[in-house]
């Protein structure tokens, strides 16, 4: 009797300790809608094969996902690249870090009215970001153009009060990231970013009518955990399930070349 008793207390001893290996072996991460579920559906296929389970979250806003990291409803999030992680830790305080590189979305200027840059007419309406770091990079893309001046030294996150040329007098209406494709009507050109134009079914090497620079992009994106918990072996299951050939493959294969993995 004895020895089934204890035979018994070993069972139970043993499903226990599986259940809480399963539990650790368990990620809930914040995502983008579109192109990032695509992206992380093929992640959390890995990852399973892997022993690990990614429970995705997805969000479709740019200010939800760090508030929902940093308040304990995510384990980790993957939507944002460093400068826009870099502004939300400085302005809200938030502990969180990036633990790993992975995609590059080249940031494109759109329009249904125009062909080109150079044929927006005088006082034409320009939607871009309204937060900073996306805002910025939109009016980096207009410099390139040729369309406004910054004031030098600017960095990359100027504002439209940093604009010290602009000889077409474009405005500019800053608007959610997200509601930018379906302003596009009511306006002459708008910044939208590439995850959000591929939602709204626009192709970056085919509806863009300028597009940022591919190579030496600073605006990778990120996989982004609490600082408390950034060396927990878990996420370096998540990491792996993402970085690696068959990723690469699949990013490049499926996004043809709109989206980039820089890992």
């Amino acid at each position: 009797m004895t020895w089934r008793f204890i035979g018994l207390v070993g069972a139970l001893a043993l499903a226990l300790s599986s259940v809480a290996a399963g539990m650790q072996d368990r990620v809930k991460v914040g995502i983008s809608g579109g192109d990032g579920e695509l992206i992380w559906g093929k992640v959390k296929e890995i990852a399973r094969r892997q022993g690990l389970e990614v429970d995705l979250v997805v969000f479709n806003d740019y200010l939800l996902p760090n508030a929902a990291l940093d308040g304990g409803d995510l384990d980790a999030n993957a939507f944002q690249h460093r400068p826009f992680l870099d502004n939300q830790v400085k302005t809200r305080g938030y502990k969180i870090v990036a633990i790993a590189d992975t995609i590059v979305e080249p940031i494109g200027l759109y329009s249904l009215k125009v062909k080109k840059p150079g044929d927006l007419k005088a006082g034409a309406m320009v939607g871009i970001p309204n937060d900073p770091s996306n805002g910025g990079r939109g009016l980096l893309l207009l410099q390139q153009q040729g369309l406004i001046e910054l004031r030098p030294g600017v960095g990359i996150l100027p504002s439209v009060r940093d604009v010290v040329k602009n000889p077409k007098k474009l405005e500019f209406r800053e608007l959610d990231a997200a509601q930018l494709p379906r302003a596009l009507p009511d306006l002459d050109a708008a910044i939208v970013n590439t995850n959000y134009a591929l939602q709204a079914q626009l192709q970056p090497g085919r509806d863009a009518i300028a597009i940022e620079s591919r190579t030496n992009n600073p605006y990778g994106n990120v996989i982004a955990v609490r600082a408390a918990d950034k060396d927990k072996p878990v996420f370096k299951k998540l990491v792996s399930a993402y970085q690696n050939d068959e990723m690469r493959q699949f990013i490049l294969q499926r996004f043809g070349g709109a989206i980039l993995p820089v890992f």
